[in-house]
């Protein structure tokens, strides 16, 4: 599961041999060939690094996979025309490329910080850009991202509005995340539990829902990131 098979509902497939034992692979004339085919491919490379990897051939370069874990996925790039940069749960049996960031064991209460209008604000304001795509990284905009301090009550009320995002994504299972947050074609009902989650999540920071704009948002933010950051800048 990469950024394109997550946001546009693509499948994809692949031969996941971690735990395979050497006599499997070589009983299988099409496993063994398809091993040794990526062994010589990283032989052959210019790159040392991939040179390197030869020696696992049986493994991904780059394995993200969380052991037995599910997961929170965000895609990598995500196009700048979306208001929510869709993210989303995965189970520990889907596979993660190098093209999304993952959190395991994330619970409802990250989804809905991370997938509301606060986060996406920072996000926009901070992360990278692939020509004019958002591109999320773990050290640029999560590892800076100052998070709430909620009440108890307060993160109940983020667990139920998180999960009726989901629920009004499950109402449109035909349709990818490519169509639902698309700003033409987004339902009403999953625009709907967004806005809630939105003031939700606003509500635990102590902004105003009805006044504060993105930009205001951002430096409240900017305000808080300083001041955690305080001792490592002194």
């Amino acid at each position: 599961m990469g950024a394109d098979e997550f946001i546009k509902g693509k499948k994809r497939y692949c031969l996941w041999l971690v735990h395979a034992a050497p006599a499997d692979i070589k009983k299988s004339k099409i496993l063994y060939g398809k091993v040794e085919a990526v062994r010589q491919f990283r032989l052959e490379s210019k790159a040392k690094t991939t040179n390197g990897y030869a020696k696992v051939p049986n493994r991904f370069a780059q394995m993200t996979q969380p052991e037995g874990q599910n997961y929170l996925l965000i895609p990598r790039v995500s196009s700048e025309r979306r208001r929510y940069a869709p993210i989303g749960f995965m189970t520990s049996d889907i596979i993660s490329s190098d093209a999304v960031q993952i959190i395991p064991c994330a619970t409802l209460y990250h989804f809905g910080v991370l997938t509301s209008n606060v986060h996406m604000a920072w996000m926009r304001a901070v992360c990278g850009r692939l020509k004019s795509d958002y591109r999320y990284s773990k050290e640029i905009v999560y590892n800076t991202f100052p998070w709430p301090s909620p009440t108890d009550a307060q993160k109940v009320k983020i667990e139920q509005t998180a999960q009726a995002i989901l629920d009004a994504r499950a109402l449109y299972a035909d349709s990818s995340l490519a169509d639902l947050y698309d700003e033409v074609t987004m339902p009403p009902e999953l625009r709907r539990a967004h806005q809630n989650n939105d003031r939700a999540v606003m509500q635990t920071y102590g902004f105003s829902v009805k006044d504060m704009t993105e930009s205001a948002c951002v430096a409240e933010l900017m305000k808080m990131y300083q001041e955690l950051t305080k001792g490592e800048q002194s």
